[in-house]
């Protein structure tokens, strides 16, 4: 790795793992700040950060933070601690939740209970409750936008995961049924039948996210306990067949007291079968902090080093099996605001 992109690298783990972003008061920001109802940032307002052909979303404050946004001659700089961090940083829009992709989450509440999701719990007012055909909508006047490359949708499980699959496919259908054949779908869903990832794939989505959330079985068990840890698995190699190797990806979240051989072993399983692993640094927040540590017990947050060692094996995997997260056109690798993404950032 060059020198220069490992420093920059470092600089996007150190802010991934941080604290919210300052804004001042008095700032106007050139685009409307994101409210997020699934992933990481789930409940927070954020906005996306650029440099040196980086991206990160980062929550925003105009009270506190560990970062601080400041203009200055007619650009921004990040302070972080008071102290200078990226001289020159810039402010990218979002479409819905992501640049450049209308990403829309159907449900928030949900049957799972798992503890470091924080989705079910957000106060109802912020979930926007849209009904479907109204997503449809918004997803159709997004594609008139110059930015527009990419739609995804994910759900939380509202009634059962075969019934979740017919809304998703419903949105997926409409909506390309009505635009460029050429602009690609993404779906992040759960699946309790091999028929729910055929009914995705011949509604029209060209990419599936099918989460593991982590290789350790005995934590899946904890966080996770009403899934069904070898069950995924089973999917996540029947998507591959369906899809093909490169259009799958999973989610394998750091964090939740697994050692780094057993992350990396999770990424070397999913590299075999031609899955693509995201490793997702654990965000703890009020939301979800108590549940996961009366779960799992105190849990260390995830360090920038960690972060970047990881992402440094993880490709040194890929390029054993011969995938690559680029190959994605839709959801988190082609976002690559959450996560140290191989071959884009180191």
């Amino acid at each position: 790795m060059e020198a220069d992109l490992k420093d920059l690298a470092i600089k996007k783990a150190i802010l991934i793992t941080g604290g919210p972003v300052r804004i001042p008061g008095d700032m106007i920001l050139p685009f409307h700040p994101s409210r997020s109802t699934a992933g990481p940032g789930a409940g927070s307002v954020s906005i996306v950060l650029t440099f040196g052909g980086m991206r990160v979303k980062k929550a925003i404050s105009r009270k506190e933070g560990e970062f601080e946004l400041v203009q200055k001659h007619g650009s921004y700089e990040l302070l972080r601690n008071g102290r200078p961090f990226i001289p020159v940083i810039e402010i990218r829009p979002t479409i819905f939740h992501s640049p450049e992709q209308a990403f829309f989450n159907l449900d928030t509440e949900c049957i799972y209970d798992c503890k470091f999701c924080a989705s079910r719990k957000l106060d109802k007012r912020i979930t926007k409750n849209l009904d479907l055909d109204k997503i449809v909508s918004m997803v159709l006047n997004a594609s008139k936008r110059d930015d527009f490359k990419a739609v995804a949708f994910t759900s939380a499980v509202l009634d059962s995961p075969s019934e979740t699959v017919k809304r998703l496919a419903y949105v997926i259908c409409r909506v390309r049924e009505q635009l460029d054949p050429n602009v690609p779908i993404g779906v992040e869903p759960y699946v309790e039948c091999f028929d729910d990832i055929d009914r995705l794939r011949a509604a029209g989505a060209d990419e599936i996210k099918i989460n593991i959330e982590t290789y350790d079985e005995g934590i899946f068990k904890k966080v996770c306990g009403k899934q069904d840890f070898r069950w995924i698995l089973k999917a996540i190699r029947y998507a591959v067949q369906i899809f093909g190797r490169g259009k799958v990806c999973t989610n394998i979240i750091v964090g939740l007291g697994e050692t780094d051989e057993n992350v990396l072993e999770g990424v070397d399983h999913m590299a075999k079968i031609g899955c693509v692993t995201t490793l997702r640094p654990l965000k703890l927040n009020d939301l979800n902090v108590n549940d996961l540590e009366n779960s799992l017990g105190h849990l260390e947050p995830v360090t920038p080093d960690r972060m970047i060692r990881l992402a440094e094996e993880q490709k040194e995997i890929f390029e054993l099996y011969g995938i690559n997260p680029l190959s994605f056109r839709t959801m988190c690798h082609m976002c690559t605001c959450c996560d140290i993404v191989p071959f884009r950032d180191i």
